[in-house]
């Protein structure tokens, strides 16, 4: 390690976390969990996590996209003590896939349910960052929303559109996170709002961090996970598969993106990722914290900030820590209209209009199936979205191969009959279809070099043809024979 690549990672480090800070604190707040809960599961990412994972430059931490699933299986099992427990188990799970090599079946899993359930979760985000940012508890049509909580919200999106499109053109709104700015905003509305209207301001909800200011009142932070009341649920245990199959996805995912940003060489092993992601969620269950995943968002921030080692990521982890234990009542300052605007945002990103656009260019085959899965994680749940998903996609490619298993081509009298796969019962009505299309006095040129099984139905209509060819003047060349 030299000075060049230590100011790089340094000042990658510092970067992710400024983008980290936020996210954790807005993911902690919107799983209706407090704050420490965030900073706890970003630290554990960030220090744990990186000193097992196999990568240099990926990012863990708590994620946006399970924001839902936890939300959904706190109402469902109504104890944080159970979730914690359901961690557990799916750390475990990640661990038992790690060792099964399971990661290198990730590239099975259809992109179009990929990009479904990313789209669902984005919409859910939306949905229910919504009435955060409003501030939205009144009971009354007067008190439906905050005025203030609103002017928060709507500045700090604003200022993230504004951002992302201005870090294209100059290179101090890429050094300098967006989120960041959003947070400050808050803050700075709060300040200013504090001396003009007082009494607007004090409706304003904020962080509630509390104060370490001994081991004892920290140890009294930890949550710990209630393992008797947990082995005969089965809530618990779908839980536990739920998280471990979307954390597991995501952070599959995530490492193949990376993949595309930075060469890694060798290659990190997507089964150690699972291991060492694995045995960050059993730490974050045991320790009162929320799922960990890696993080395509802020893994990417750490490439482009000039990362050279993991040395970024363990400062930015280091960092969180410090801010957890020293820096709270700064933090308390923070609105929590700022946060929750950055999850609408973060959700926005996920479920832009641009993507159902590019779904449907792709082709119908692609789309049904992604919207079946975006539809039923939404109004169904996880898994059975997820399922539905795939089923779809199985169908809309089985009936697009069988579509294109068999081609006829006319060049004048001769047609060119094509066997582009192998042949079942399945395909025999096609065959029947195309061989009556062809006249009399006609030639028939067969390929069938990629078909290497016919089964007896195919073999019996094709024999039944040819039989009936040389009294209807047809010429058949490379006839398969039955």
């Amino acid at each position: 390690m030299n000075l060049k690549t230590l100011r790089g990672d340094i000042l990658a480090g510092t970067v992710v976390f400024l983008v980290a800070l936020p996210l954790s604190l807005g993911i902690a707040q919107a799983c209706g969990l407090p704050p420490f809960v965030g900073l706890l599961t970003g630290v554990i990412g960030g220090l744990v996590v990186t000193l097992l994972s196999p990568s240099r430059f990926a990012v863990s931490g708590p994620a946006a996209g399970l924001v839902t699933i936890v939300t959904v299986a706190m109402a469902s099992l109504e104890s944080f003590s159970l979730l914690l427990a359901a961690l557990v188990f799916a750390g475990a799970l990640q661990i038992l896939a790690g060792f099964l090599r399971v990661g290198r079946w990730i590239s099975l899993v259809p992109g179009s349910v990929i990009q479904g359930m990313m789209v669902a979760i984005g919409l859910l985000l939306i949905r229910q960052q919504t009435p955060a940012a409003l501030d939205a508890e009144g009971e009354t049509v007067t008190k439906l929303f905050s005025p203030v909580s609103v002017f928060v919200a709507l500045g700090a999106i604003t200022i993230l559109f504004l951002w992302q499109k201005l870090r294209t053109q100059h290179r101090f709104f890429g050094l300098v996170p967006g989120e960041l700015v959003a947070v400050l905003w808050g803050c700075l509305v709060i300040a200013i709002g504090g001396r003009v209207m007082p009494e607007a301001i004090t409706t304003l909800d904020r962080l509630a961090l509390p104060e370490v200011d001994s081991f004892s009142s920290l140890a009294r932070q930890f949550r710990h996970p209630d393992f008797i009341h947990a082995w005969r649920n089965p809530k618990v245990w779908l839980t536990a598969l739920t998280l471990a199959l979307v954390a597991s996805l995501e952070t599959l995912l995530s490492q193949q993106a990376l993949k595309k940003l930075v060469a890694q060489h060798p290659a990190p092993s997507s089964n150690k990722e699972l291991c060492a992601q694995g045995v960050g969620n059993m730490l974050s269950g045991l320790l009162g914290g929320i799922p960990v995943t890696a993080v395509i968002v802020r893994s990417s921030v750490n490439v482009n900030a000039g990362a050279k080692s993991k040395l970024s990521v363990l400062l930015h982890g280091m960092l969180l820590l410090c801010c957890g234990l020293f820096f709270e009542s700064m933090l308390n300052t923070i609105p929590l209209a700022s946060l929750a605007a950055i999850l609408i945002y973060t959700g926005y990103k996920l479920a832009t209009p641009a993507v159902f656009v590019r779904q449907w260019r792709q082709g119908i085959v692609q789309f049904i199936p992604f919207i079946i899965t975006t539809i039923g994680i939404i109004f169904v749940g996880m898994l059975p979205g997820l399922f539905a998903g795939v089923l779809m996609q199985l169908l809309c490619s089985t009936i697009a191969g069988h579509r294109s298993a068999i081609q006829l081509s006319r060049y004048n009298d001769c047609f060119v009959l094509r066997f582009n796969q192998n042949l079942t019962f399945l395909h025999n009505a096609q065959l029947q279809n195309l061989l009556a299309k062809i006249p009399d006095n006609s030639m028939i040129i067969a390929e069938h070099s990629s078909a290497e099984y016919m089964d007896a139905d195919i073999r019996s209509t094709l024999a039944e043809f040819g039989e009936r060819a040389s009294r209807r003047n047809i010429v058949l060349d490379q006839w398969p024979q039955s």
